[in-house]
């Protein structure tokens, strides 16, 4: 009997500690942005979900500290996963909402499917997906940044840098979201240079920096591409390394302002302010209307603007863009 109590202890402790692990490619991490003090234990948490590192000097790092941010103003307790593998998505989304977790973020398209697989299964959750779409589950809320203005500002500006009339683009995956990008980068810089022409190419991930600057490498090389706009993450920072192998090439940065990271190759960042998304959708908590809807962001309500332009982006080029900023604000740029 003795044994067998014994044996009994020493499974709990293992099962324990295999819930806390799981199986994915990152164990959670916390980064408590709420002062830590005996009332801790009494506040909300946010967990982020991410494939890809959140030092990636990208997309994944905008949305990392979007969800700091958010957490400081609400006092949440935060923590991330970072480099999980896409067949983990759901077990640890899981591992959070087991260890209690409030609000699981997940900050791209390519975690729709494992949302709708656990979400129903946990109703007091509320999952934010960012740039999807998942319908008719109550607790999930859509987050949404307008995808045809982010494209149109990027184009718009790219259209007006070139000076070798060639531009490019990188997507991550072929998502939806990108494709609207795509198409809308491409439609602007053809509306503000009718002689432009544009490169586009699909990394198939959005963790492997070297694909970037060996994308990038090849437009220049094969196009004569001097000015690129990405949408895939880690991959944005080596297509970046990638420009920087032929002289007056350049970036455009997404989603948070980059300039300080690259100020030599960014002219420019289309920057989303995904914490007031965030920060919506907590209040939303709070208030117990939380999901079954998508919050949108654009220009007109400042969850999209215009970051800080950078030395090798002309005057004459900054004014003129900013006038199509309003206009694409406005309506009338593209109708």
């Amino acid at each position: 009997m003795f044994n067998k109590k014994i044996f009994m202890m020493i499974s709990l402790v293992l099962i324990s500690m295999l819930v806390l692990t799981g199986c994915s490619s990152s164990a959670p991490s916390s980064a408590n942005s709420g002062d830590n003090n005996e009332a801790s234990a009494q506040k909300h948490k946010i967990a982020m979900v991410t494939d890809a590192p959140i030092a990636d000097g990208g997309w994944t790092t905008a949305c990392y500290h979007a969800m700091l941010d958010a957490a400081k103003k609400n006092g949440y307790e935060t923590a991330y996963s970072e480099n999980v593998k896409q067949a983990d998505y759901v077990s640890m989304f899981k591992q959070y909402a087991d260890l209690g977790y409030d609000l699981i973020f997940a900050p791209g398209a390519q975690y729709s499917d494992a949302i709708k697989e656990l979400a129903p299964q946990y109703p007091k959750v509320g999952f934010i997906l960012l740039n999807g779409t998942v319908e008719g589950i109550d607790n999930v809320a859509n987050v949404m940044p307008n995808a045809q203005q982010i494209g149109y500002l990027a184009g718009a500006l790219a259209g007006l840098q070139t000076k070798t009339n060639s531009i490019g683009f990188i997507g991550g995956m072929e998502l939806d979201t990108t494709k609207t990008k795509l198409a809308s980068y491409e439609a602007a810089a053809k509306k503000v240079n009718p002689n432009v022409s544009v490169t586009n190419a699909y990394a198939g991930t959005f963790d492997d920096s070297a694909k970037g600057k060996e994308i990038a490498t090849s437009m220049v090389s094969t196009k004569n591409v001097d000015v690129i706009f990405g949408d895939a993450s880690a991959v944005d920072a080596g297509a970046r390394q990638g420009l920087k192998t032929s002289k007056d090439r350049y970036a455009i940065a997404q989603p948070g302002d980059f300039l300080k990271d690259d100020p030599e190759t960014i002219i420019s960042s289309i920057c989303t302010d995904n914490s007031a998304l965030i920060d919506v959708c907590m209040q939303d908590f709070a208030a117990g209307k939380f999901g079954g809807k998508t919050v949108y962001g654009d220009l007109s309500n400042g969850c999209l603007s215009v970051g800080q332009f950078g030395q090798n982006c002309p005057k004459e080029v900054q004014d003129e863009f900013l006038k199509i900023v309003e206009q694409i604000k406005d309506g009338s740029f593209i109708k």
